[in-house]
């Protein structure tokens, strides 16, 4: 069975940093694409980040370019979600994803897997 399992997310100030990891249990992450989304209370998903299969291609929601970053370790096989300068707009469940079949990556939810989410909380 195939699942992903993210970690990390917890209780950040503004200003603070944040690495989120997703791990696979079940399957082998490395050729796959994978993104990264959000959901605010009251909102809808939101595509965060994503990287592709290869690593040779990413991208970033214009609300967290210059301030997140994606990589992936592959002898891990995990993927990161490296968030800095964390506002409270940025508060939410963060949930990673992944597909096989999407060449590059994209910010949209049309990934065949997903994991169950991990709550970034933003207080002071």
């Amino acid at each position: 069975q195939v699942q992903l399992v993210e970690s990390g997310g917890g209780l950040v100030q503004p200003g603070g940093s944040l690495t989120l990891s997703c791990a696979p249990a079940g399957f082998e992450l490395n050729h796959y694409a994978i993104g990264w989304f959000r959901q605010a209370p009251g909102k809808g998903r939101e595509g965060v980040s994503c990287i592709s299969s290869g690593d040779d291609y990413t991208d970033y929601a214009d609300s967290v370019k210059g301030r997140f970053t994606v990589s992936r370790d592959k002898a891990k096989s995990t993927v990161y979600l490296h968030m800095n300068n964390i506002g409270p707009e940025d508060a939410g469940i963060y949930y990673c994803a992944a597909d096989a079949w999407i060449t590059n990556c994209v910010l949209r939810s049309e990934y065949e897997y997903w994991g169950q989410g991990t709550q970034v909380t933003v207080a002071s």
